[in-house]
């Protein structure tokens, strides 16, 4: 599937080495652990199937598939810091390592260096793309920081948080590769929703495997949402479905913030017992299928292909 890309990718990673270089060494350090920390590169990867499809290989993809990922980093030693957070991929998280201080500032330095890439290309689309999804994802730290600890969100409240967390960044990169093949409004449009869809189906995989994976698997402690104060999508559904005692367990874990007096068993059974994990995993096929249609009328090609396999790709991983 990123076959197609691979060499691409290749240049985007020494593109982002080359970035870190001109850094002060305190951040170079910091910056560098996060970036090989053994991300998927997905969303690079999205920008240039997306840029691809629609005509475009050349420097400006690379560089804006580098923009995209130092974001995606920024994004996540700041999320690490608000969530206290020990591990990120396996590995000690930035902010267990180096503190809350220097953590936060190298994720400043991510934001900062990425716009200035940005600015290279001399073109306010991208800009405007840019300065709009990340302005979501911090709105939706925001929002989720004002849900922690609540027992009675909404399916759409959950939906619209992981839109503004996960989604506008998948949404952004097909965007912005349309942006660079000058295909024209109906097609940036497709891209741009396709990966919206691509990046919900992502975020309600991420919510389910919280309580199917192994903590090998996810490279953090399972049912880590729900200790941090997060109700995700297959716990409000599991609560739908369950009397005040339910009700009353969950609260009990968000009041002590951890798993103290209720066995992390106990949720697991109480999600798995109602349906909640298989509802959630057909919303998500649900929105997967979404993506797909929206590129499935598309001029065919190889890279069009490879758009069609990625929402099956989100569905199926395991980490």
């Amino acid at each position: 599937m990123f076959e197609l890309v691979r060499e691409d990718l290749a240049r985007v990673e020494q593109e982002i080495a080359a970035q870190n270089a001109l850094a002060i060494p305190p951040v170079a350090e910091i910056s560098s652990y996060l970036l090989e920390g053994g991300g998927k590169r997905l969303r690079p990867a999205l920008l240039l199937l997306a840029a691809g499809m629609c005509g475009y290989r050349g420097d400006s993809a690379i560089r804006l598939g580098a923009v995209v990922e130092m974001i995606h980093t920024a994004t996540l030693v700041h999320d690490d810091v608000i969530d206290e957070a020990d591990l990120r991929r396996g590995r000690p998280s930035a902010n267990s390592r180096w503190g809350n201080h220097r953590s936060v500032l190298a994720g400043d330095w991510l934001y900062m260096q990425s716009f200035r890439m940005a600015l290279r290309e001399r073109n306010f689309r991208i800009l405007d793309i840019l300065i709009e999804l990340t302005q979501n994802m911090v709105e939706g730290e925001l929002l989720e920081l004002d849900m922690l600890g609540r027992i009675d969100l909404s399916e759409s409240e959950a939906i619209e948080l992981a839109y503004r967390k996960t989604a506008c960044l998948f949404s952004g990169c097909t965007h912005l590769g349309a942006v660079l093949g000058q295909r024209g409004p109906e097609i940036e449009q497709a891209l741009s929703e396709y990966g919206r869809y691509a990046g919900l189906a992502f975020q309600l995989v991420d919510d389910v495997l919280d309580f199917t994976a192994s903590p090998s698997q996810l490279g953090k402690p399972v049912l880590n949402d729900l200790k941090e104060g997060k109700v995700t999508l297959p716990l409000i559904y599991a609560l739908e479905c369950r009397n005040g005692d339910a009700r009353k367990m969950v609260g009990t874990v968000l009041a002590e913030k951890g798993f103290h007096s209720v066995r992390p068993e106990q949720i697991a059974e109480l999600v798995h017992g109602t349906g909640a994990v298989e509802r959630t995993r057909r919303m998500a096929h649900h929105y997967a299928a979404k993506a797909k249609s929206l590129v499935s009328e598309l001029v065919d090609s190889d890279f069009r292909r490879a758009l069609l396999a990625v929402p099956d790709f989100v569905l199926d991983r395991e980490n």
